[in-house]
Order: structure tokens, then C-alpha cells, then sequence
């Protein structure tokens, strides 16, 4: 049986990179197989950082530094860690040069230029410099024996990014967890309804996002200008881009409309209080919440990006439209106009549509791309030396 380490900054329950690798490790050992983590806090050997000014800027040096850090000094670490488990399949989801798979949870060039940014704005930030020049190096070297991409625009993504890929691309998707996220019974959904003090026959949409910009949270507010029946209730943000979201609801005279939730650890309740889930993001590789949403019986608004072309099926559990306030508000207000028998319709295709995707069936996607690489390692036909694991330097 495959023997699997994860190299991740973090592991933990939620959206994100962290709840990738925690539900590909709640599966894996399901299936009988030994994981091991290899994190952040790992290669600190349990030095605790200092703490930073909690300023937006100094927040941002923070990160880059860590970024810097995890690169080089945690990959030295991770090879050490590696060499005394040759026999397993390393899994890296992160900064770290070192792993036999990498999971590619995001390019930074093509998420720059889905937000406007100009090739100046991208190169004059030393850190972003860094990490274009590191992931050259990994797509185009021998660190890895295979990339695993989150959906086919992902691939497509990353190869015209860095034109040249050595390592075999193999697209996995992510998964969603069936049995946390379903359609809720009425009594549940009376009782989310409660807790944000609504009526059952209010239309409610519901955004979730930790970060608006990309997310798109402004182009839903604008949405309700052209869906007047719409409540639009937001999760996620931070105390300033909140502030922002609520300063242009009450611009367009939508405030009353826009219900804030802020940061939350678990979305369930909210899914079960809404009627419909928009996520107009600039760019995705896979966002786990749209098929969180479609799981738990809700039709989804979002903008053809990452996985999303390739699970919503337009005018079927969902839309695919244009980033525009006005197109996001039509669908909101074309959903919003159906009856409770024809919306719940729309929640049964939504759950069908994922069903598909359960984490199960996901890790054992990796497991067999992670037997193919040990037969490869068995058989020495593949060219790739395995330096991560025998800790060579590439």
C-alpha cells in the first residue's frame, strides 16, 4: 500500500489549500494508507515566529517573507524529511521545491492579469519576482514527476504561462465532502432562516469569500440594482474590505439588501438559508465553495473560470456569465422569479451535477497516479531522478 506525505503550509477543516490536503488526508487513511504532514510549523522545528504589526502592509511582508522562507530554507528541510521515507509518494501543495506530485492551487501571472494587473505592477514586487523565477524552475526542471492541475482550464493555464512543462500534467479536481454538504430538510432551513432573522419567501443569494476583490463580491452588490426581489447575504471578508463592501451598497442605494455575515468557520447554515450561490470570480482553479453550493442543492451564478465550465451547466444548475453587474443581476433575478417546486428542481441537478466529485473517489485519483510513479521508481524507466526523496540537490 502507498505510503503518502503531504507537503502543505497548513492543514486544517475549511476552503482553501489547507482543507485540500485535510480532506485528501481524512480519505487517504480511509483507504488504509499511512500520511504523514510536512507543514509550515514542521519546518520551523517549533520555533514560533514573531509577531507582526497587524497593518495591511506589514501583514504583506509577513507573507512574502514566509513565502521566501518556505521556498528555500523549508525545501532543504522537506528533502531532509523526505530522504529518511524513500519509500513514499511525496504530495506538494505549496512553496516547497520538493514532493513527486505538485498541485498547482494556483498560477500568480495568470491571476495577476485576471485582475487588470499591468506587467510592471507584476515585476515591481520583488517577491512576486521570486516566485515566477522559483516556478520556472519547477515546471521546467526535474523537482516534480508530475503536476496535477485542478481542471482542464488550469492546464491549458499553465502551459501557455510557461510554455514549456516537463513534468506529465495530470488534471484532478477537487473534491467535495457529499456527506457534510446536502440539501437541507425544511426544518434546517427554517432555522438558518431564523438565525438571520428571515422570512421563508425571501430570495437569498449568498457570496462566500475571504479575499472580495477577486472573488467579485462588488459585481453581486451591483447585480441587485437588476434583481429587486434579491437579498445578497456575503460571508467572509475582513473588517476593511468589508467596510468598502458596505460603502458601495450604500452608494447604489442596495444597503438594505446586503446582509454581512463576516468570516465564518463553517458555512452550512448559510447554505441552508440561501436560495442561490454567486461566485463572479476574476480567476479560480477550482473553488471549492461552488461545489460546496451546488452540493448543498443550490444553483450557481459564476463566471467561466477554473472548474466551473466544467461542473455548471448553463440554464441546468446554474448560469456561467460575463463579470458584469448587470449580467450576474439578471440571473439572480431569473432565479429568483421561480416557485419553490421549480427552484427545488434546480437544487436536485445542483446535487446530481457534483455527485461525481466525492473527496473519496478524488484521492483515489491521486493514489493511482501515486502507484503509477512507484511503479516507474521500480521499473527505473523514468527519467525523472527522484532527488526530493533521496535528498539531492536538483
Amino acid at each position: 500500500m502507498t505510503r503518502i506525505v503531504q507537503i502543505v503550509n497548513r492543514v486544517g477543516p475549511g476552503s482553501g489549500v489547507a482543507g485540500v490536503a485535510w480532506n485528501l488526508e481524512q480519505q487517504f487513511r480511509a483507504l488504509g494508507v499511512t500520511v504523514e504532514r510536512f507543514t509550515y510549523q514542521d519546518a520551523r522545528r517549533g520555533k514560533v515566529d514573531r509577531p507582526w504589526p497587524t497593518t495591511r502592509w506589514r501583514a504583506r511582508l509577513a507573507g512574502g517573507w514566509r513565502q521566501v522562507w518556505f521556498s528555500t530554507v523549508g525545501t532543504k528541510r522537506a528533502r531532509q524529511f523526505l530522504a529518511e521515507r524513500r519509500d513514499a509518494v511525496a504530495i506538494c501543495h505549496n512553496s516547497v521545491m520538493a514532493g513527486d506530485i505538485f498541485v498547482n492551487h494556483g498560477v500568480l501571472l495568470a491571476l495577476m492579469r485576471a485582475r487588470g494587473r499591468s506587467t510592471w505592477e507584476m515585476y515591481r514586487n520583488p517577491v512576486h519576482d521570486f516566485i515566477y523565477l522559483r516556478d520556472r524552475i519547477r515546471y521546467r526542471g526535474r523537482t516534480h514527476q508530475a503536476v496535477v492541475a485542478l481542471s482542464q482550464a488550469a492546464a491549458a493555464e499553465l502551459r501557455s504561462t510557461y510554455r514549456r512543462v516537463r513534468p506529465r500534467v495530470v488534471v484532478i479536481p477537487n473534491g467535495v465532502d457529499l456527506d457534510r454538504f446536502s440539501p437541507p430538510s425544511q426544518s434546517e432551513r427554517r432555522a438558518a432562516r431564523e438565525m438571520l432573522n428571515l422570512g421563508d419567501e425571501e430570495r437569498v443569494a449568498m457570496f462566500l469569500g475571504h479575499e472580495f476583490t477577486n472573488k467579485g463580491v462588488s459585481f453581486a452588490i451591483r447585480g441587485l440594482l437588476h434583481a429587486e426581489s434579491v437579498l445578497l447575504l456575503v460571508v467572509g471578508g475582513t473588517d476593511e474590505i468589508i467596510a468598502a463592501g458596505k460603502a458601495e451598497a450604500e452608494e447604489l442605494g442596495v444597503a438594505e439588501r446586503v446582509l454581512f455575515v463576516g468570516p465564518r468557520g463553517d458555512p452550512r447554515s448559510f447554505l441552508s438559508a440561501a436560495d442561490l450561490f454567486v461566485l463572479p470570480s476574476a480567476s479560480e482553479e477550482n473553488a471549492l465553495v461552488v461545489l460546496e453550493a451546488l452540493a448543498s442543492g443550490l444553483p450557481v451564478i459564476a463566471t467561466p473560470v477554473g472548474f466551473a465550465p466544467e461542473v455548471i451547466v448553463d440554464g441546468a444548475n446554474g448560469f456561467l456569465v460575463e463579470r458584469d453587474g448587470r449580467a450576474v443581476g439578471e440571473r439572480m433575478r431569473q432565479l429568483a422569479a421561480l416557485d419553490r417546486t421549480e427552484l427545488a428542481e434546480w437544487g436536485r441537478r445542483a446535487r446530481e451535477s457534483v455527485e461525481p466529485y466525492g473527496w473519496r473517489g478524488v484521492a483515489e485519483r491521486y493514489l493511482e497516479l501515486a502507484e503509477e510513479l512507484l511503479a516507474e521508481r521500480e521499473r527505473g524507466s523514468s527519467s525523472h531522478p527522484r532527488h526530493p526523496v533521496a535528498g539531492r540537490s536538483g
